[in-house]
């Protein structure tokens, strides 16, 4: 039995920012049980739902010290679909009404999460093989592992992997603050290890040391090793090479499936989909105030409303993108002028513009299943789940060849009547226009093709049991 130990800072169902909680909690259940035993260490957030923290067993408590002080770790453990998570509990750092805060005391309190995930282990009775880090939350725990920890025979044999999620958060504060809240000497913040433009960096750290460095998607691999992805860790990355793997990640088909999804308006199928998405679009229009029109064009963007996902396109051409027949759902919140940006358009073309400025998981399965496309002009995108889910539901992703988007979405080929969605290359607005244009002659003209591109979209399979499979053959390789 392989034994596998996930450090991560989120982790649904407990607690979730964004897409690296569903990685956590989600990848670990979708190993074979029979051959890897998969756990997971997270803080113990007091705005952790209180169902879960009740439900908590406690485990262990004990002092540790973390530079020239002294610190609690208490452990608690609580099991969900077969997996066991154990929660680091300290009320000094995990205090508050949500996981992350003021980035100097976030980057102090994930200094002794990283130490802590190791110290429990022996306390707790469970010795991983290999020690899953997940971004710079944890990127000191190969670093540690390596260093303050080397000399101990409980540790000697473990090996490390570092997943980047989105290579852009780094952990970076003051060599000085980072050798007092860590107590590691010097000599490791020289700029081959931790020092970075006279900062220490977490993240760093972590790629340094780590026996194996992932993220999450091939081309997003390729891509940060160059300077203009590479957020000034390229020439790092490209040292580390042969050892540095890109894994797209999957989602929860039990989660998102329309055919049994109870928060949609009529499930369906890859065989009855022409119905189904007809009227899950009349539910669609009706939720958000648009006149209702099954054979209206509907794009929807599901997204943080931030610079990275290309809004600045969007807003360039949206003048031109609502002279078509169309109407556009969206929904996120984000910067404010993004936020003021749609809210503009909805009071410039009312009845084609819906701007829902704020989250709902109902409203999103809703736009999976009611829309035609979903837009993702992506500056950069790691990996990107919002392409995956609307695969899943019969949308057709239109998206910048970029990162994970790039390999999970195949540009439709009317010659070959292949491809799964439409996509552009260069970060331009007007290219970004000509592809919506052509998805919606599709649409309207040749509706025969565009239900097969809707059809292979839904047979792909990118779910978690796909990737796990990657996963493990990466794990075998390294034990």
């Amino acid at each position: 039995m392989k034994k596998i130990l996930f450090v991560a800072s989120e982790s649904v169902p407990f607690i979730k920012t964004g897409g690296l909680a569903d990685v956590v909690g989600t990848l670990p259940k979708s190993f074979n049980k029979a051959e890897y035993d998969v756990r997971v260490v997270l803080p113990n957030y007091m705005c952790i739902d209180a169902k879960y923290r009740d439900a908590m067993k406690d485990v262990a408590s004990f002092q540790m010290d973390l530079s020239w002080r002294y610190q609690y770790v208490g452990v608690k453990e609580l099991e969900v679909d077969g997996v066991i998570f154990y929660f680091i509990d300290n009320l000094f750092y995990f205090t508050g009404d949500k996981p992350y805060g003021d980035m100097q005391m976030d980057i102090e309190k994930f200094c002794y999460f990283s130490k802590a995930a190791l110290a429990i282990l022996p306390v707790i009775g469970f010795q991983p093989d290999i020690i899953h880090c997940h971004d710079w939350q944890a990127g000191l725990v190969p670093v540690f592992l390596k260093t303050l920890f080397a000399g101990q025979d409980f540790y000697k044999d473990m090996k490390t992997i570092m997943t980047i999620h989105n290579l852009r958060f780094q952990g970076m504060t003051g060599m000085d603050r980072l050798m007092d809240m860590t107590g590691l000497h010097s000599d490791l913040f020289t700029e081959d290890k931790m020092g970075s433009l006279g900062c220490g960096n977490m993240l760093k750290g972590g790629i340094t040391y780590a026996d194996k460095v992932t993220t999450v998607s091939e081309t997003y691999a390729q891509e940060i090793q160059t300077d203009y992805f590479g957020e000034k860790l390229d020439a790092l990355l490209r040292y580390r090479k042969e050892d540095l793997v890109g894994i797209v990640n999957g989602i929860d088909y039990d989660a998102y499936n329309p055919a049994t999804d109870q928060q949609i308006a009529c499930s369906y199928d890859p065989n009855t989909f022409l119905d189904g998405k007809k009227k899950n679009k009349v539910a669609l229009q009706q939720e958000t105030g648009l006149p209702e029109n099954p054979d209206k064009f509907v794009i929807g963007i599901i997204s943080r409303l931030t610079d990275q996902k290309g809004l600045d396109l969007i807003d360039r051409v949206m003048d031109e993108i609502c002279h078509e027949d169309i109407q556009f759902v969206i929904l996120g919140t984000g910067e404010y002028r993004y936020e003021e940006m749609f809210r503009y358009y909805q009071q410039k073309y009312p009845g084609k513009v819906s701007a829902n400025i704020f989250y709902s998981d109902k409203l999103s399965k809703m736009m999976y299943a009611g829309c035609d496309a979903i837009l993702m002009p992506s500056l950069f995108e790691p990996c990107g789940l919002c392409q995956l889910m609307a695969l899943r539901y019969g949308t057709v992703p239109i998206v910048r060849e970029t990162g994970g988007l790039k390999d999970t979405v195949e540009a439709y080929d009317e010659v070959r009547k292949r491809g799964n969605g439409f996509s552009f290359a260069n970060y331009n607005a007007h290219e970004m226009l000509f592809t919506i244009q052509y998805a919606i002659r599709t649409y309207n003209q040749h509706r025969e093709d565009w239900n097969g591109i809707v059809k292979r979209g839904m047979l792909k399979d990118y779910s978690w049991m796909h990737s796990a499979k990657t996963y493990e053959k990466l794990y075998d390789i390294m034990l």
